[in-house]
């Protein structure tokens, strides 16, 4: 369990931002509680933002990423992630090829396809069993596209809702699997493979950018 509570490049959770970002947790008894705390906090205290992907080393620490006020999936995975093991809740990293089907013809017509590559979650191990949880959209973006906010009860499952309403919402498609750190390597070459585009010219402007190793 080690592998999944100590401290990497990517989540350097001794970083001062990371315990001012946690704030005061002194009243919190509950390792599930804990948790809780932490998942609400990253899905709401950064603005879903899937325009600004940036697959470079300094940008994938938790410590830069949680100066932002925007953050796309693999973010804000990253932020919990390294808020957990923080303050002693064992996490890994989750990925996978998922269809978004609401919401997303802008995004698509900057990735040239439906799928959503390396979409990340996070496993946390509370009560002695591994939980999965996915901290992306935030209340804000849920009411703007419609889509009921994803909650989290720390006790089983929650990825994303497969139906609002009569409508498919999120599809998965494939998994990459669990991972103890960014596989920044893997994100990569997986980004390549299916928007080979975005890696032949520059996206760097206020509406869509993308930059990777």
């Amino acid at each position: 369990m080690q592998e999944y509570l100590c401290e990497t490049n990517f989540l350097n959770y001794s970083h001062p931002s990371i315990s001012q970002f946690i704030g005061d947790i002194t009243s919190i008894n509950s390792k599930k509680q804990l948790a809780l705390y932490l998942y609400y906090k990253v899905r709401d205290g950064f603005l879903y933002d899937p325009y600004h992907l940036d697959l470079r080393y300094e940008a994938l620490k938790s410590s830069n990423i949680i100066k932002k006020q925007r953050a796309w999936c693999v973010e804000k995975s990253i932020v919990l992630a390294s808020c957990a093991r923080k303050v002693g809740i064992p996490s890994r990293l989750g990925y996978a090829i998922v269809i978004n089907h609401i919401g997303v013809e802008k995004l698509a017509s900057y990735l040239k396809r439906n799928e959503i590559v390396f979409h990340g979650y996070v496993e946390l191990f509370i009560i002695n069993k591994w939980v999965k949880c996915t901290p992306s959209f935030d209340t804000k973006i849920c009411r703007i596209t419609g889509v009921s906010p994803l909650d989290w009860d720390g006790e089983t499952d929650s990825l994303f809702q497969l139906y609002t309403g009569e409508n498919q919402f999120m599809e998965y498609i494939h998994d990459y699997g669990l991972f103890s750190d960014v596989p920044i390597q893997k994100m990569n070459d997986e980004m390549k493979k299916y928007y080979p585009h975005l890696f032949e010219s520059t996206f760097n402007e206020r509406v869509f950018s993308f930059h990777h190793l």
